[in-house]
């Protein structure tokens, strides 16, 4: 699925530590917890505890954030909807990684059984 560039832009300059509260709020307000949207961020990324605050306190942006990752194996079995596209069509690989994170907290958020989550 094709993004605008400018759509593209606005996700890699964006500052992760402005948008990480925002998904504790989210999964918490549905009973989830923080120490579970970890779990799912490290599942991602690679990111320890420790490696997720750094980051954080760089007020690093998506586009810096996701060239540290790791992403797992497995994140292309990562699919469906989220903001509107298709993850597994985004063409923009930067944009679909911040995409497949929105999805992985947006499942973790709606109650989803967290080895579904981590496509164990």
């Amino acid at each position: 699925m094709k993004t605008t560039p400018a759509h593209d832009q606005r996700i890699a300059k964006m500052i992760f530590a402005s948008v990480y509260p925002l998904y504790i709020e989210k999964v918490e307000k549905k009973g989830r917890t923080k120490e579970e949207l970890h779990q799912v961020i490290q599942w991602l990324t690679g990111f320890d505890n420790k490696q997720l605050q750094q980051l954080i306190a760089e007020r690093v942006t998506f586009e810096t954030f996701f060239q540290r990752a790791t992403l797992n194996p497995n994140a292309h079995l990562i699919t469906g909807l989220i903001c509107g596209y298709r993850v597994e069509e985004i063409e923009n690989p930067l944009t679909q990684q911040a995409r497949y994170l929105d999805k992985l907290v947006d499942e973790l958020a709606k109650g989803r059984k967290m080895e579904k989550i981590l496509r164990g």
